[in-house]
């Protein structure tokens, strides 16, 4: 994974502005601009575009029955992916194949469903199945790491003329409030892709360990309240000054987060990234590691009002003993996803939160002679839960090996389409880039209606 974007540096890079640069450039010192506001009045405008245009006129053709039936009222408010990255096996988690030759050692156990199973390796989360809804007929045509990471963040294939947004940037843009104290987009245990064209406002703030503080957020030895505020100042009136002699667009989303790692460091919210606060039982249920720590965090930012939380787990490139690597990989989230939908159900957040486990794509069904399985973009396994997703369902099939979608086939622009659907945003939204180049948020994708509560 790649465009790591900490703003966390941000705050680090504000606080070593010299004094000595106040005094050379300031005669006086400009009061802090509102840059979200005059961002959104441009940004508006280039939103509408034809393809908002004519989805407004299509909407007044349609029976309102019809139109409904096509774009179900969202009730997610909130996401969060938990994203496994190098490719987890489908064979050994939700889509086991028991005594085939392409199953291998792996067992099925029942879960809270009746007909559901999935891999003795989720005894929790097969305990929560009654709120999945589990997919086994995702299938894609990128079996390279990076290029597949990079379709499964955005919906689209890398494409060297464009930088496409992720979801969590999309969701950032679409959903955030500008003016909340904390980012829209969090990534933990790792960063995710980026925010594209749209702006490096939109991008992820980074919490590259969840069980050490956030660093940066306190101020530097020997600075108070008055001479950080002279620097910011100062780097004011440095932007400005840049602004005016380069026109670089970067500039106002290098400035929107400025002023927004500042909002957020004098935040009350900001108690909201430290578990401290959380009961050893709570903490003891998510489980002892940064995966589990990351779930407990990412289930108290969503209860803050963060929009976007994708949490990380590494380690799925099991070319060499799948079985043993897969067994520990899924002990380490099993625990910890089980305990996320159980508590966002138990505090009445899970219907309005969306929660999504998936990887780049799945395994091959043939064992390779190192007892591992390869990279297998041809038929895999994600999960939905919450956020008004069908409940306790298992959709779409593979065949007796594993390797062949059967029934119900869903390509990566389908799938964004249903997500993002789910969360409020449309679909075949027009963006403009800045080159004029029109871009939605996914290309041609259909909404699976089948997924929906």
């Amino acid at each position: 994974m790649h465009n790591k974007n900490d703003h966390s540096e941000e705050l680090q890079a504000l606080q070593e502005i010299d004094e000595h640069q106040l005094e050379r450039e300031l005669g006086r010192c400009p009061g802090p601009t509102d840059l979200w506001s005059s961002a959104i009045s441009r940004r508006g405008v280039m939103k509408v575009g034809m393809g908002g245009l004519m989805s407004a006129l299509f909407s007044q053709w349609l029976d309102p029955r019809q139109a409904l039936a096509m774009a179900p009222a969202p009730k997610a408010k909130s996401c969060i992916l938990l994203w496994m990255n190098g490719g987890p096996s489908h064979l050994e988690l939700w889509d086991p194949k028991p005594g085939t030759a392409t199953g291998g050692p792996t067992t099925a156990i029942k879960t809270s469903v009746p007909g559901l199973e999935i891999s003795q390796n989720l005894p929790r989360v097969a305990e929560q199945a009654h709120h999945l809804a589990v997919i086994r007929s995702m299938s894609s045509k990128e079996g390279n790491h990076q290029r597949a990471q990079y379709l499964m963040h955005t919906g689209y294939a890398p494409n060297p003329t464009i930088q496409h947004p992720s979801l969590g940037a999309w969701a950032c843009q679409e959903l955030g409030d500008p003016a909340f104290d904390l980012p829209n987009f969090v990534s933990i245990s790792g960063p995710s892709i980026g925010a594209g064209f749209i702006g490096v406002q939109y991008g992820p703030f980074v919490v590259q360990n969840p069980a050490q503080p956030l660093a940066n957020v306190a101020y530097s030895q020997n600075v108070d309240q008055v001479r950080f505020d002279k620097r910011q100042a100062a780097l004011n009136v440095l932007e400005e000054q840049f602004a005016r002699e380069t026109a670089d667009i970067k500039v106002r989303g290098r400035r929107a987060v400025y002023t927004k790692a500042v909002r957020m460091m004098h935040s009350p919210k900001l108690k909201a990234f430290d578990l401290a606060e959380e009961p050893e039982s709570t903490k003891a249920a998510y489980g002892d590691s940064n995966f589990g720590r990351g779930c407990l965090m990412a289930r108290r930012l969503v209860e803050t009002g963060v929009k976007f939380v994708e949490v990380v787990l590494d380690g799925w490139d099991t070319h060499q003993d799948n079985f043993g690597r897969v067994a520990k990989l899924a002990t380490t989230f099993d625990s910890p996803m089980a305990a996320l939908i159980k508590d966002l159900d138990e505090r009445k957040l899970l219907d309005s939160t969306l929660v999504i486990w998936m990887g780049e794509f799945g395994r091959t069904p043939r064992i390779n002679g190192n007892e591992g399985r390869d990279h297998y973009p041809q038929a895999w396994s994600a999960v939905l839960a919450g956020g008004g997703v069908r409940k306790g369902i298992a959709y779409g099939a593979t065949d007796d090996t594993g390797a062949k979608v059967v029934d119900k086939p869903v390509a990566p622009n389908d799938f964004f389409a249903t997500v993002s659907s789910v969360l409020g945003m449309q679909p075949d939204k027009t963006f403009m880039t800045p080159v004029q180049r029109p871009i939605s948020i996914t290309e041609q994708g259909k909404v699976v209606n089948e997924l929906l509560g």
